[in-house]
């Protein structure tokens, strides 16, 4: 029985072919037509898969063939240079003024300074870009600093940055996968964020007792521990959001620092880290020290406790520069150690101005408040960010259960 001949692949199919290295190694191609976005037809051959290796065997290059030939399509490889096609990128981009000049601050800085940012987009490949995230572990740094390495934490965001610019351009069909899917960055884990360090209730009670003879942002101090708002929160305060009546603040806006490279540091206001609105009971004495704080705004100038006037803008009325103001907590605080060390008491720890916030939440929690409520007050998108973030410092039942597990067994 004579057996029946091999169909042969039509041109459209495509084909294998093998080749030989100048040192006689033998290896394998293929060759196929594809359809471009445009419509026109385009043969095209390749030697080396995606990550620019070679096919080394016969079946490797036919598992190769069906692979583009399944997907239905062809893109073209890019030439243009991954520096480029992100300034391009975050020109084009929808988000928050400070969002991008993040984006663009790193791009800048730690991505087109390098032979990455010089590479052509239909280069790159997942070790390529994990090698760079090494490097700028070990040598990233620009500033002061130049020479040192970036944190693992701002190693992550800058490929958080890369992976979401480089998915657009397999959107917009200049790449046939994102290879910084590939990539390794550091993980979540060792990018956590810093070890926060709240005050117990004493401590912040000791601190405002003395803020409140000897510091003339003592009203700011309460009202951050007293809240839980974030400082462009306060910041962005106006008097019409505080009803005086109910007892409530209205958290609609926040001012942060935006870096423009040409302009420099510049204020501006927005929406909320969430772009959610919430508001905040306030409880009698922070109510009446408002009141207090607006009467003499007041005797001031008159502007200055106008309905649409910053709570705790400058004597113009103008935002107070957010960087600025965490300095001053942290020069109230030195004051306040010499005081403590001068009575002979305990020093307090040194904290940032943010772990005000920090120490509303555990004080809430360890005194047992619910979780959902304490979401709240803090503006999370929802309780399980709370609980990622506080779960070490909220109060369990092991004793409880302990002891019921050991009453049950002597009953037994």
């Amino acid at each position: 029985m004579t057996s029946s001949p091999k169909r042969r692949r039509s041109p459209g199919e495509g084909s294998v072919f093998e080749y030989e290295l100048a040192g006689g190694q033998t290896r394998y191609g293929i060759k196929f037509m594809a359809t471009l976005p445009d419509g026109t037809r385009k043969q095209v051959l390749r030697r080396r898969d995606d990550n620019k290796q070679p096919w080394l065997t016969k079946k490797a290059a036919q598992t190769a063939l069906r692979d583009a030939l399944g997907k239905g399509e062809f893109v073209e490889p890019s030439k243009q240079t991954l520096g480029a096609y992100l300034d391009e990128w975050a020109n084009g981009l929808r988000l928050k003024e400070s969002t991008i000049a993040s984006y663009k601050k790193n791009i800048r800085l730690h991505l087109k300074p390098y032979g990455i940012g010089k590479m052509a987009l239909a280069s790159l490949a997942g070790p390529t870009i994990t090698a760079h995230y090494r490097w700028l572990e070990e040598n990233g740094r620009r500033d002061h600093k130049a020479g040192t390495g970036l944190s693992a934490r701002t190693v992550r965001y800058i490929h958080t940055t890369l992976r979401k610019a480089l998915a657009d351009a397999v959107d917009a069909g200049m790449l046939a996968r994102n290879p910084a899917d590939k990539a390794k960055p550091p993980t979540a884990k060792q990018a956590k964020a810093p070890e926060m360090y709240p005050w117990a209730a004493a401590q912040l009670r000791d601190f405002l007792t003395w803020s409140k003879e000897h510091s003339h942002l003592h009203v700011a101090w309460h009202v951050l521990a007293h809240t839980g708002m974030r400082r462009g929160e306060l910041l962005a305060l106006r008097w019409r959001e505080i009803d005086l009546e109910a007892g409530t603040i209205s958290v609609r806006r926040s001012v942060g620092v935006v870096r423009i490279k040409g302009e420099g540091a510049v204020l501006r206001e927005g929406s909320t880290k969430t772009d959610k609105p919430r508001v905040v009971d306030i409880d009698a004495e922070t109510l009446t020290l408002l009141k207090a704080y607006k009467r003499e705004r007041g005797g001031l100038a008159l502007q200055l406790a106008r309905d649409d006037a910053l709570v705790f803008g400058d004597l113009e009325g103008e935002h107070r520069h957010p960087e600025r103001f965490s300095r001053g907590f942290q020069d109230q605080l030195k004051r306040c150690a010499k005081a403590f060390e001068k009575d002979e008491r305990e020093a307090l720890p040194r904290i940032r101005l943010h772990d005000l916030r920090h120490t509303h939440a555990t004080i809430l929690l360890i005194g047992g408040k619910h979780l959902k409520m304490v979401s709240e007050r803090l503006g999370h998108t929802n309780p399980t960010v709370t609980l990622q973030t506080y779960a070490h410092v909220i109060p369990g039942n092991q004793r409880e259960a302990a002891d019921w597990f050991a009453t049950l067994m002597a009953s037994a």
